[in-house]
């Protein structure tokens, strides 16, 4: 009997994306409802336990919370299979997997900064896990385009939504870091490109990112109008 899934996001979400690119690169069909982040609904409460999304509704009955828990869950349940066969490939994965809220961090304090001069400091600390990440993939012993080579995996779709925010966030307010690390740089256009990726949110999702961003941060409303311009003028 089929399984029934209904994820929970709100409409810009990375983490939530995180699940969405599993459940596509698995070809596990699924149902998506878009929750108000400042009116989250009761029976959205009573389903996650830190009021956070992701949250994963199987069958109308069990609920999963947190991305890497939904990811888990998934790849345990449904093929084909994301994680490497050999035991210490599928370690490493998911400690590199780990260090993803480091690098999430990273971008996402540089694009809520409340200042061109706070957002000009903590751009320059992103270079650190991108650095760190590209020593990674020139250690992985393949040529890629993937983590493990030519397989997606679990590690790509953690990491994918992350370098996504990173681009739209270089093409709205160039931060010059990922051309320092080419391996890196690579991976990510390797990423972006991939099925799973692209059909994992919204169709104008960068447009409704752009939005989302500069309600939180007016300072950034000058960079918004080059960027749309600059976008009319290239069509």
């Amino acid at each position: 009997m089929a399984t029934k899934f209904m994820l929970s996001s709100f409409k810009t979400c990375p983490w939530v994306q995180r699940a969405a690119i599993v459940l596509r690169a698995k070809q596990v069909p699924y149902d998506i409802t878009y929750i108000d982040r400042d009116k989250r609904p009761e029976w959205f409460l009573k389903v996650s336990p830190h009021s956070k999304v992701p949250v994963l509704q199987i069958d109308g009955k069990d609920a999963l919370f947190e991305s890497n828990a939904i990811a888990e869950y998934l790849e345990e349940t449904s093929m084909p299979r994301l994680h490497p066969a050999d035991p210490i490939a599928r370690a490493r994965n998911r400690a590199w997997t780990d260090f993803v809220p480091t690098f999430a961090s990273a971008v996402s304090s540089a694009m809520y900064a409340d200042s061109e001069e706070e957002f000009a400091a903590k751009a320059a600390k992103i270079a650190g896990p991108f650095s760190k990440l590209d020593e990674a993939l020139a250690a992985r012993g393949n040529a890629g385009p993937y983590f493990n080579g030519p397989n997606f995996s679990l590690v790509d779709a953690a990491y994918a939504p992350f370098l996504q925010r990173y681009t739209f966030m270089d093409r709205l307010k160039p931060l010059g870091v990922i051309e320092k690390f080419p391996r890196l740089a690579a991976w990510r256009d390797a990423l972006l490109a991939h099925p799973a990726v692209k059909s994992s949110t919204v169709p104008n999702i960068e447009a409704v990112w752009q939005e989302n961003l500069i309600l939180r941060k007016r300072w950034l409303a000058k960079y918004v109008s080059q960027s749309v311009l600059g976008a009319a003028a290239a069509a």
